[in-house]
């Protein structure tokens, strides 16, 4: 070292030997102070940082104050942290002492709301420092530069809302039952039994349904006997029921030319019914009828037990017994339903000859978002008390970005009936507009709808518990549940889920980069960046910020993207 240089060196190492001798507070250096993570990350919407500093032996001034603030400083402003406040051992307050003579170590922790900007940042430790009453002028030191804010992804625009689904059935399916009563012990068919409306009127149904163009019918008989008597002649009696009623059917569905087949059967002991009738009804005892029952399986064993309950056996045989010596006659009907041809054909020239439900499920035959909420319009229009046409128009004001007034819609719904499809899409518009403790009200009052899963995910990426997230988007092939799988560090299961979007977008590719850079795969990095950035070239500004790819910034090939 030459004479001209040696000799100003010497005097700053003089003056700051002589500082710390005299206890001046002099730059505290980077090397005593330590933040973490490293880089900073973006979680739950807050940049969280845990500060370790270490106060050096003869730095801390014995009647010095310092107060120490984290400030995090981006292109559009700065945000500041918590402060710390330190004294010298003469100081009379009540802040952290750090002695003079061997110094001292501090954990200062603070959280910054997040703001998209702070991907590009740095965080600074500022200090206001007085000796007595004389302030001391301590320069910031920088300590972290930018913030990872791969989680900030996570977009409740893209979830999938939950839709009120319709009720329409193709094929309803409905019975009617009418029963011929018989006389203890005999099987013969009585004009009585016949003649009555009830048999009568099943007798039309069933004439009704053969006519009717869009209606099918089957007949069934079924045959019992009571369980009492033994089952030896029971078997016989119930079987000749069988026969006699099947014939009785068969000649009166031919009078009335209704060709169908007639499917019959018999129960020896109807021990089934038994027990229902028995447990309707005010018997007395009657629990203990129905202990019997379950407790001995062989038929002659519960006739026997039961007709030992003397105190009830009289009432089973007048009140129970007689009703259980019949043919019960079935009907099955299918009424089959209009076309979707029909159907969507009426939803555009005359959807007041639709119900409800064929009108809902007609939204449901088209892929244009336009026709759907046309539909579900008429709908409200028609049926305007029915929650879900609301709901349903919603949901195509929620996927055309008009959220205020998907909003209004799922409110209106949610006042003709609270109900959880709209309950998960204003969490979902809560979750957009950043109020966490909003979204989780309205998801709390949702239950058994398919959509709860993913929506609940998404309030779990907002909250920072990727574990939860991950469990609550389950088979969910979306951006979001990649993104869930990314934070978790499963880059495999996310691969797979970004291969499998249905819609794949910029931010897809764009995912598929990130899984790339943590899994050292360059190639991948580029060429899924360069696929993201041909569908949106607002990508390249932001992978150039971007922390997961800071170790590719000398890649010429990544750099030739970003330009």
């Amino acid at each position: 070292m030459n004479k001209k240089n040696y000799l100003p060196f010497l005097a700053l190492a003089t003056i700051l030997t002589f500082s710390a001798c005299s206890g001046k507070l002099t730059p505290l250096s980077e090397q005593y102070i330590k933040a973490e993570p490293q880089p900073l990350e973006a979680i739950g919407g807050e940049v969280a940082v845990t500060i370790n500093a270490t106060f050096p032996a003869k730095w801390f001034n014995k009647n010095a104050v310092v107060t120490v603030t984290p400030v995090l400083r981006y292109e559009t402003g700065e945000t500041w942290g918590t402060s710390y406040t330190f004294q010298g051992e003469k100081v009379k307050a009540n802040n952290q002492v750090v002695s003079y003579s061997s110094g001292g170590n501090a954990t200062m922790r603070s959280k910054f709301e997040y703001k998209p900007a702070m991907k590009k940042s740095e965080l600074y430790l500022t200090f206001d420092a007085k000796i007595k009453n004389k302030n001391i002028k301590l320069p910031d030191i920088k300590i972290a530069d930018g913030v990872l804010a791969t989680a900030a992804f996570a977009d409740a625009a893209t979830a999938n809302p939950a839709i009120a689904p319709d009720k329409f059935q193709r094929i309803i399916k409905e019975s009617y039952d009418a029963n011929i009563m018989f006389l203890i012990q005999q099987a013969e068919l009585r004009s009585k039994e016949l003649g009555k409306e009830e048999v009568n009127e099943w007798k039309n149904v069933v004439e009704n349904a053969h006519q009717a163009p869009n209606q099918n019918v089957s007949v069934e008989i079924s045959a019992y006997a009571s369980p009492d008597g033994g089952v030896k002649l029971n078997d016989a009696l119930a079987e000749r029921r069988e026969t006699v009623t099947a014939q009785y059917l068969n000649k009166e569905l031919k009078k009335r030319k209704i060709e169908v087949p007639v499917d019959a059967r018999y129960t020896a002991e109807d021990w089934e019914g038994f027990s229902d009738l028995v447990s309707k009804s005010n018997l007395q005892d009657k629990e203990l009828v129905l202990r019997v029952l379950s407790m001995y399986k062989d038929p002659e064993e519960r006739e026997r037990e039961i007709k030992n309950i003397s105190t009830v056996f009289k009432s089973l045989a007048e009140e129970i017994l007689p009703q259980l010596r019949r043919s019960r006659l079935i009907a099955n009907i299918e009424i089959i339903g209009k076309s979707d041809d029909e159907i969507a054909s009426l939803a555009k020239s005359n959807a007041g000859n639709l119900t409800v439900e064929e009108l809902l499920y007609a939204a449901t035959l088209t892929s244009s978002n336009a026709e759907k909420e046309a539909i579900y319009t008429k709908a409200s229009s028609l049926y305007s008390s029915d929650y879900r046409a609301w709901n349903n128009i919603g949901i195509q004001r929620f996927r055309a970005g008009d959220f205020t007034k998907a909003e209004e819609l799922f409110k209106k719904a949610n006042t003709l009936k609270n109900n959880s499809e709209s309950n998960v899409n204003l969490g979902l518009l809560a979750l957009l507009a950043g109020d966490k403790d909003k979204a989780q009200q309205f998801l709390g009052s949702a239950s058994d709808v398919p959509e709860l899963g993913e929506a609940l995910g998404l309030l779990y990426l907002e909250q920072g518990d990727y574990a939860k997230a991950v469990s609550s988007f389950a088979g969910t092939k979306s951006n979001n549940a990649a993104l869930a799988q990314i934070l978790t560090k499963d880059y495999s299961t996310a691969a797979q889920t970004l291969s499998a979007v249905k819609n794949a977008d910029g931010i897809t590719d764009y995912l598929k980069a990130v899984v790339a850079a943590r899994t050292n795969d360059s190639a991948g990095v580029v060429n899924n960046l360069k696929s993201a950035i041909g569908k949106d070239r607002a990508l390249a500004k932001e992978a150039a910020i971007d922390l997961e790819f800071a170790k590719y910034l000398s890649n010429s090939s990544f750099l030739d993207l970003i330009k």
